[in-house]
Order: structure tokens, then C-alpha cells, then sequence
């Protein structure tokens, strides 16, 4: 029977690991820093989330950019005194990009919100040692372009406050996200491309996401070979969007093109983001969520993908 594309794709990427893995045992020493997004987790508080995180084991945390006006969001004292209770490292800040703050608007107040929201969470990244700030270029959850200038007004509005991220060492990161829940940038060609644009070395990386990367992309570890070195962050959830081992997301072949891509290293994570299908997850960051639910989502998350990688490094 002739193989099927993706099993041809699976086996090229596998004889690449193990020729590079004969050829160079060292640079599969070191194991892929696992983080966890924690907007998901909605309304509860940070030390709960903190301690879960902890006892499954996890030693990073994204942080959700909340800082949404200068009275909400995570007070920087408290909230290390908290993450260093429980041994935890802030890997990066998840930026959360809306119609209110849109840096893609024809609402030019929408465009100077998301500036605003832009200078506060990289403040806010560098006081607690992130390395990154999530960025998406549109607002998500809004699917139709305002017209055919979205484009060019992001990377304009993005361009205006860039100068913050390398004064404050954090790199902006830009997400590609899935045709469904976003107007433009849905690949890892388009990030690069609107990088490009932007043109600026505060604005260099990427945030990719397996969820919309199995829609956008044509093959998933092919497109992580092909962000490289841009890739900062990978975003992580099974095929359904809920905890990994769940669904039917390849993640042997996953791990395999980031240790090609040499992502086991410092400033580089992992990061569990399983928020359940939908057209916008959004609301999740502001409800109560079941605390068994997200204790059983996180270990069962971790246990899986730790046991993964060490499959995936036997070979």
C-alpha cells in the first residue's frame, strides 16, 4: 500500500532526529522547558494556579497579560513573592488582543489602546523576568477583515511602540492564529512576512500554536522547521483543544523538530494552552473554572508529554 503524505513527512523528520542525535549526542542532553499558559484558568487566584503548577512539577509559568487598564492585572511584589513560594519562573506574558484594543483597527482610540496595553505588559514582562510578550496583529475572535488595510495599520501601530521591547529586553512574539478565530496572520509564512514588515529588532519571533497550526499549516513539525530560530514559544493543546493524550496530535514528530531546531535551550519553552474547541476562547479568561478539572487537565498534560520525550529521545 503506498504511504500516505503524513507518514512520509513523520519518517523524514525521524531519520533527520536520529542521524542528528548519532551525530551530535550532546545537544539532546538538555530537556524542552515546559511552561503553562494560566489564563485559561479564568478568575482563580494566582496562588492556587501557582500551586497546582508546582506540584505537577512544571518550574515556568506564562502569565496572563491582564494588565488591562492601570488598576487591573497582577501587582508585580506580590505577584513574585507568590511565583517564588512555589519555585516558579515567568517564561513570558500572554498578550490578550480584542476588538478594544486592536492594533489592526480603523478605530484609531482601538489602535492607541492596544499601544497602551502593549508598553504596560512589557513593563510588566521585564519586572518579572519574562523573556517574551505574546503578540497577535488583529483582534481574536473577529474573523472579517475590516477592509484590505489591516495589514499595514498593524504593523504601523506595532512599529510605534517596538522601541519598548528592546529597551526593556522582551522580545515580541507573533502568534499566527487559525483563519476562524482571526483576520490576518494565520501561518508561519505570514508571521514572517509581518515581521518583515515591521522591521524593527525588537519585533523578530515567533509564538507558534499546534491547534491552529494543524488547520493553517500544511505539516506542523515542517513548520516548526521552518520558523527556526524565530520560534520562542509553541503553544501546545491535542487535536481537540483539551489536555494532551486526548486527541490524535502527533506529538513524537512534534518534539522531534524542535530538538532540530535546537529549541532545548534556555529562553525557549513549551507551553501547555488547552482551552477547548471554539470559535473565540476569550471568555474563558474571565470565568470561574472547576478546580478538579484543571488539577486532572494539568498533570494529565505534563505526564503525557514528559513521557513523550523521553520515548521520543530513546529512539
Amino acid at each position: 500500500m503506498q504511504k500516505q503524505n503524513v507518514d512520509i513527512w513523520r519518517e523524514e523528520i525521524t531519520q533527520q532526529f536520529i542521524a542528528e542525535k548519532k551525530k551530535n549526542p550532546h545537544k539532546f542532553e538538555k530537556r524542552l522547558n515546559l511552561s503553562w499558559s494560566n489564563w485559561g484558568f479564568g478568575l482563580e487566584e494566582l496562588e492556587v494556579s501557582a500551586a497546582r503548577l508546582s506540584q505537577a512539577g512544571l518550574q515556568f509559568i506564562e502569565l496572563h497579560g491582564n494588565h488591562y487598564g492601570k488598576d487591573l492585572g497582577y501587582e508585580i511584589d506580590q505577584t513574585k513573592e507568590i511565583l517564588q513560594r512555589y519555585s516558579l519562573a515567568v517564561s513570558g506574558v500572554c498578550g490578550m488582543f480584542s476588538d478594544e484594543n486592536d492594533l489592526s483597527s480603523n478605530i484609531p482610540v482601538c489602535q492607541q489602546r492596544a499601544i497602551d496595553y502593549i508598553r504596560r505588559e512589557v513593563d510588566f514582562c521585564s519586572a518579572m523576568g519574562g523573556r517574551y510578550l505574546l503578540v497577535v496583529p488583529g483582534s481574536v475572535g473577529r474573523f472579517k477583515a475590516y477592509d484590505d488595510y489591516e495589514f499595514e495599520r498593524s504593523v504601523r501601530a506595532l512599529r510605534l511602540v517596538a522601541d519598548c521591547f528592546t529597551q526593556n529586553k522582551v522580545k515580541a512574539v507573533i502568534e499566527p492564529i487559525r483563519s476562524a478565530e482571526v483576520s490576518l496572520v494565520h501561518t508561519i509564512e505570514d508571521a514572517i512576512r509581518y515581521i518583515t514588515a515591521v522591521n524593527h529588532p525588537g519585533v523578530q519571533h515567533i509564538n507558534g500554536d499546534v491547534y491552529h497550526m494543524q488547520v493553517e499549516e500544511t505539516n506542523i513539525p515542517n513548520a516548526i522547521l521552518d520558523a527556526g530560530e524565530r520560534l520562542i514559544n509553541l503553544h501546545l493543546a491535542d487535536s481537540n483543544r483539551g489536555a494532551l493524550g486526548s486527541g490524535s496530535m502527533d506529538y513524537d514528530t512534534i518534539i522531534m523538530a524542535l530538538y532540530l531546531i535546537g529549541f532545548n535551550q534556555e529562553g525557549h519553552y513549551v507551553t501547555p494552552e488547552p482551552l477547548g474547541p471554539g470559535a473565540g476562547p476569550y471568555p474563558a479568561r474571565n470565568g470561574i473554572q472547576d478546580v478538579k478539572v484543571l488539577d486532572k487537565l494539568v498533570n494529565s498534560t505534563v505526564s503525557y508529554f514528559k513521557a513523550r520525550e523521553e520515548a521520543v529521545l530513546s529512539l
